[in-house]
């Protein structure tokens, strides 16, 4: 009995990610921009953070960016599975053939 592929069992498509990826890194380079507005707003050690924040932004940006999965489990696609066929052993013994002598 062969089970057939689902459709459900597929990843994401290269488009989507790719979409969903860039979606997540505007939005964390545009809080580095308002962290870069901020700090040159602020005064004392928020504007310390704030800076540190527009500095470190870019890193976790691009971990965030390309971390991959959704965060829900995604099933594993399975591998077809193929009819076998056995051979008995009887079909390889030696039969006497006929001669050509009568």
């Amino acid at each position: 009995m062969t089970k057939a592929q689902s459709v459900t069992s597929l990843g994401q498509s290269p488009e989507d990610e790719r979409k969903a990826r860039m979606i997540k890194y505007t939005i964390a380079m545009s809080v580095r921009v308002l962290c870069l507005i901020l700090g040159m707003v602020v005064q004392g050690w928020l504007m310390w953070v704030m800076f540190a924040g527009a500095i470190l932004l870019p890193y976790f940006a691009v971990v965030i960016a390309n971390a991959q999965g959704s965060g829900k489990a995604q099933p594993q696609a399975q591998s077809p599975v193929h009819e076998t066929i056995s051979i008995p052993a009887s079909a390889f013994t030696v039969v006497d053939r006929p001669s050509d002598d009568q």
